[in-house]
C-alpha cells in the first residue's frame, strides 16, 4: 500500500503551477544539481550533491548514469548504506493528476539493488536486501530480502 498525501487543487491542473507547489529556486536548484548528477561518473560527489537537495543519502550508495531522482520533493527520498540503483531508474515522490497532486516518502533500504529503467513511485518502502529487477515499476512496498519483478512488480523469494 503506497502512503500518499494528497492535496486537491482548483482550477488548472496541479503541474501548471509547480512553482508555487515546491518553490521555483529551490526546485531550479534542484533540476539542476539532479540532472548534473546523471552525467557524473563519481559516486561520492554524486552522494554529496544529491544530499545538497535534501535526499538522504547512506554510505557507499551507487547510483548509476542516467538516473533521475524526484527534482520537486526529493527530500522525501532516503537510500540506505550500500545500495545500487542502476543506469537510467527513476524516483518519484510526487505525482500530478488533473486536480489534484500527491506526495510520498520513497524509503531505500540498505543494500538493496535496483535495476536499469526500473521506476519507483512515491510513497513506497523497499526493505533490506530487496532487489528490483531491470524495467519494474515498484507501485507497492517491496519486502526485505524479496526480488521483485514486472509492470507492476510481482514478488519471488530471493535465492540464498
Amino acid at each position: 500500500m503506497r502512503r500518499l498525501d494528497v492535496f486537491l487543487v482548483d482550477g488548472p491542473n496541479p503541474m501548471q503551477r509547480w512553482g508555487s507547489i515546491a518553490g521555483r529556486f529551490r526546485a531550479t536548484r534542484n533540476f539542476i544539481i539532479i540532472y548534473a548528477c546523471r552525467f557524473i561518473p563519481w559516486l561520492s560527489v554524486k552522494s554529496f550533491l544529491y544530499r545538497l537537495t535534501g535526499m538522504k543519502v547512506g554510505k557507499n550508495v551507487s547510483v548509476g548514469l542516467g538516473a533521475m531522482f524526484d527534482i520537486f520533493f526529493p527530500h522525501l527520498i532516503s537510500i540506505g548504506d550500500n545500495t545500487v540503483i542502476g543506469y537510467n531508474a527513476t524516483i518519484l515522490a510526487h505525482e500530478f493528476l488533473v486536480s489534484e497532486y500527491r506526495t510520498g516518502r520513497v524509503d531505500i533500504g540498505r543494500n538493496v539493488m535496483i535495476g536499469a529503467n526500473a521506476t519507483v513511485l512515491a510513497g513506497v518502502s523497499i526493505g533490506d536486501g530487496a532487489i528490483v529487477s531491470a524495467c519494474s515499476l515498484v507501485n507497492k512496498d517491496v519486502p526485505p530480502g524479496a526480488l521483485a519483478y514486472g509492470v507492476p512488480i510481482k514478488f519471488k523469494r530471493k535465492a540464498e
